[in-house]
């Protein structure tokens, strides 16, 4: 019996950007979904775009063809992340303006 060599696929986790736009309706296509829509994230297998995530609603389209559910699941948690980074620095900016001295009046 013949075995086949195992080998490991390399995943990117990227932002989409506008010139993306076709291949997230490819996708959404694939997917028979709604087309995602920026700000978004796209993952790549082996360099090809398998499947997107939308960092405004969560939605997500993936080509039906390839195994994505654990790609899926890194875009997910990288959209995660994202998000609590942004808040983070949401509240950070928050505080330092209140932090900011209040002129004295004369």
């Amino acid at each position: 019996m013949r075995s086949t060599p195992h080998t490991e696929a390399s995943i990117t986790i990227r932002t989409a950007s506008t010139a993306d736009a076709a291949v997230l309706h490819r996708l959404a296509a694939l997917d028979e979904t709604a087309t995602i829509f920026l700000p978004a994230l796209i993952a790549e297998q082996d360099g090809r775009p398998v499947a997107a995530l939308s960092l405004a609603d969560g939605m997500v389209a993936a080509d039906p063809f390839v195994r994505t559910r654990s790609i899926v699941e890194l875009l997910e948690l990288r959209a995660e992340r994202l998000t609590r980074q942004s808040a983070s620095r949401l509240r950070r900016a928050r505080g330092r303006r209140r932090e900011r001295p209040v002129a004295a009046r004369a």
